[in-house]
């Protein structure tokens, strides 16, 4: 598609409390940074989310996306829940698909599933008895806690949306938080 917007304008992005358990914390931060994700998306059409940064990169506003849905998948399916869920976007011969691989992809089937690997990961926090949680898949031989999985989805977040940040600029010259 050309044209039109892939992802509607303004995704709702609500700034976390400034006073909150940590709980809530993590969480509001973790959603904030999820919105900005599509922020920096908002409004372009799939050409323009297909939009390499500069070579021999191959990042793009839609495999960002692409790859934060595997993140999100790895992280609250797997490593807390052991789920055994499969990558969506990359395999074995195409260790980076989730970037590599955008040229011919479904651009909403990629944000349809973005969004259901975040849903899935919100009810597998909301399942949670508390942050110390331990999943059930170890990281480097050690155990994780869901404090750790939500903070590292921040950190995760946070680096690709400086990302975004950049491919958006460079798109359109749209810049900002």
């Amino acid at each position: 598609m050309t044209g039109g917007p892939a992802v509607p304008a303004g995704p709702e992005r609500t700034d976390p409390p400034f006073v909150a358990d940590e709980q809530r914390m993590l969480e509001t931060w973790l959603d904030f940074h999820r919105a900005t994700l599509l922020t920096k998306c908002a409004g372009l059409d799939d050409t323009q989310l297909r939009e390499r940064s500069v070579p021999p990169s191959t990042l793009s506003l839609i495999g960002l996306v692409r790859h934060m849905a595997e993140v999100e998948r790895n992280w609250f399916r797997n490593v807390l829940a052991d789920e055994g869920a499969p990558p969506l976007f990359y395999d074995d011969d195409f260790p980076d698909g989730d970037f590599d691989l955008v040229d011919d992809a479904d651009i909403a089937a990629d944000l349809a599933t973005f969004h259901a690997e975040i849903d899935h990961a919100r009810d597998r926090v909301a399942a949670a008895g508390s942050l110390d949680d331990i999943g059930h898949r170890q990281r480097r031989g050690e155990d994780v806690s869901l404090r750790w999985i939500l903070v590292h989805m921040i950190e995760e977040y946070a680096r690709h949306n400086g990302h975004a940040d950049l491919l958006r600029q460079r798109i359109d010259g749209t810049v900002g938080e």
